[in-house]
Order: C-alpha cells, then structure tokens, then sequence
C-alpha cells in the first residue's frame, strides 16, 4: 500500500510539471495533477493484477479520458486540457529507447519484441480514450433525448 502512495505522490509530481509546460491554466493544474496520478495508480494496480503493460495502459487510459472529461464539464473547459498532461505518465517513453538502444546494437529480435509491445501499449492508451470519449457522448445523447421525451410527455 505504501508503494503505491509513493507512486501516486510521484505521478502526481510528474503530471504537475507536464502541466507547467504544456501550459495549462492554474486554475486546471490540481484537476490535472490527480487525473494523472489516479491514471498512474490504476496502471500500477493493473499490472500487479494482469502483469500486461498493454491492458494496464487501456484501463488507466479509460479512467484518465473518464475523469477528463469529468473535469472538463465540471470546470467548463476542454478535456483536452486535461487529458494531454493526464496522459504522459503512461507513455511507454523507456521502451521506445530501448527498442533504438536494440536497433542500434544491430539486435532485430529484441528491437522487434519491444518495439511491438511499446506499439500495441500505444495503441492502448489511443484507443482506451477513444473509448471513453465515444461511451460518454453516448451517454449524453441519450440523456439529452431522455429529457426531451420527458418534456413532451
């Protein structure tokens, strides 16, 4: 349990300064630093459970694009702004080095290895806030037409 609120305390950090470069308005700042620490978290969590970086990097990208877009109608402003600093703690920075670290050493089957997972975890968080992003507009259409047929009635 204390590993974990380390690496909250940490994440938490790192997407702070992702914010101040990127940046975001102060106002958003704490908003984005606990989405990114909470996305860090539940990859942590999921690969103690699934040990798979690809299905631990889907599953904090679903909850950081959940929780952006969250924010995003709570404070009245774009989800990008919070999903972009939220996002960069799972980017799967270390395994693209060692995939050129691989290709450079003339190494074609480890550079291959690697190189497909770091893919398929990017491909992972793309499509995990793509998911989010489709279920919630979903979500709002539905409500909206729901309220709409209650006015009728």
């Amino acid at each position: 349990m204390m590993h974990l609120l380390v690496q909250f305390l940490l994440a938490l950090m790192a997407t702070g300064g992702f914010a101040l470069i990127f940046h975001v308005p102060i106002r958003h700042i704490p908003a984005c630093m606990v989405i990114g620490a909470i996305g860090w978290v539940c990859y942590e969590i999921s690969m103690y459970y699934y040990e798979s970086p690809v299905m631990g990097c889907f599953l904090a990208a679903c909850v950081v694009g959940l929780l952006s877009q969250f924010a995003a109608k709570f404070l009245k402003d774009a989800a990008t702004i919070f999903i972009i600093p939220g996002i960069l703690c799972l980017v799967p920075g270390s395994k693209i080095f060692n995939t050129m670290a691989a290709l450079l050493n003339e190494d074609i089957s480890e550079a291959a290895q690697i190189g497909t997972e770091t893919l398929m975890m990017a491909g992972a968080i793309a499509v995990g806030l793509l998911v989010m992003g489709a279920l919630i507009r979903v979500a709002r259409s539905i409500v909206r037409k729901t309220i709409r047929l209650k006015d009728l009635i």
